[in-house]
């Protein structure tokens, strides 16, 4: 025998439904139950509205399917059938009741929660293609159309490795990595060569198969010291030349600026002579 859930009983109209939280795979059939009871003599309205962060639509209004639901949903009594359902339609759904009574207009709901389960998709990974030994390393896996939400898990060279959350006996264990199948990221504190290998990854949230991302393959080589010191030593050479070249520059005054000056000397022309004698007729 079912159960039926009632949230609200308003002056001899009550309504309820059998199952408060409804679940259904992608493009399978969900079933939104709503019944209610009237006193004798009340004509009831039904409306359906579905909730969303966003707003509050109408799904059925004026006895007629609105919106997404209409051509793909239908009516038995005041409940929904709806089918081919899609992520789409993933929310909180309110069947209100409402009739005239005596004190007014008189209004009672029930609200049901659909949530449409989707299969996870082929997740995006990220390997680094090299890596140098004692480095920190993170390899990340992701995908968002799983519902619910996808764990993941890390392959090398085809074999699973361990979850470890660095701590508890995979810690113990000697395992230089730190797996979160939660986030999906694959941390190597201090990665080594014998890390060098095949990665993949793999997304599952127990709708449909597990999917995978490619095979990407990470190279772990040892520093090379004897490379980086000959690489020292010649930019200490070339920064020696440069200096030393600088100064042989200064040495011959190539960077000085010398600035020319010449006497100049004024001599007055047949314009600039003044008469300074005076003429007697």
């Amino acid at each position: 025998m079912r159960t039926l859930y009632s949230d609200h009983k308003t002056y001899g109209i009550s309504v309820k439904t059998d199952n408060p939280h409804v679940t259904a795979k992608e493009f399978q059939e969900a079933m939104l139950s709503c019944k209610y009871s009237a006193g004798k003599g009340i004509i009831p309205r039904v409306e359906w509205k579905k909730l969303t962060t966003r707003d509050v639509s109408f799904v059925y209004y004026k006895g007629d399917l609105v919106g997404d639901l209409k051509g793909r949903a239908e009516m038995i009594d005041s409940s929904i059938r709806i089918r081919n359902v899609t992520r789409k339609d993933s929310a909180r759904y309110r069947c209100e009741v409402s009739a005239p009574t005596e004190r007014g207009q008189n209004l009672a709901e029930t609200i049901i929660t659909l949530t449409v389960l989707v299969a996870s998709a082929a997740p995006s990974c990220e390997v680094p293609s090299s890596a140098m030994s004692g480095t920190v390393v993170q390899l990340s896996c992701k995908e968002n159309e799983g519902s619910p939400a996808s764990e993941y898990k890390w392959y090398r060279n085809g074999v699973a490795l361990l979850e470890n959350t660095g701590t508890g006996s995979a810690k113990r264990g000697n395992i230089s990595y730190t797996m979160n199948k939660k986030t999906g990221t694959l941390l190597f504190n201090t990665v080594s060569k014998k890390d060098t290998g095949e990665y993949y990854c793999e997304a599952s949230n127990g709708i449909g198969l597990p999917q995978k991302c490619s095979v990407k393959r990470m190279q772990v080589d040892d520093l090379n010291i004897s490379g980086i010191i000959a690489a020292v030593v010649v930019v200490a050479l070339v920064m020696a030349l440069c200096g030393l070249g600088v100064f042989y520059a200064q040495k011959k005054g190539y960077f000085s600026s010398k600035k020319k000056s010449s006497d100049y000397k004024y001599t007055p022309s047949e314009k600039d002579f003044k008469h300074t004698k005076s003429f007697v007729i």
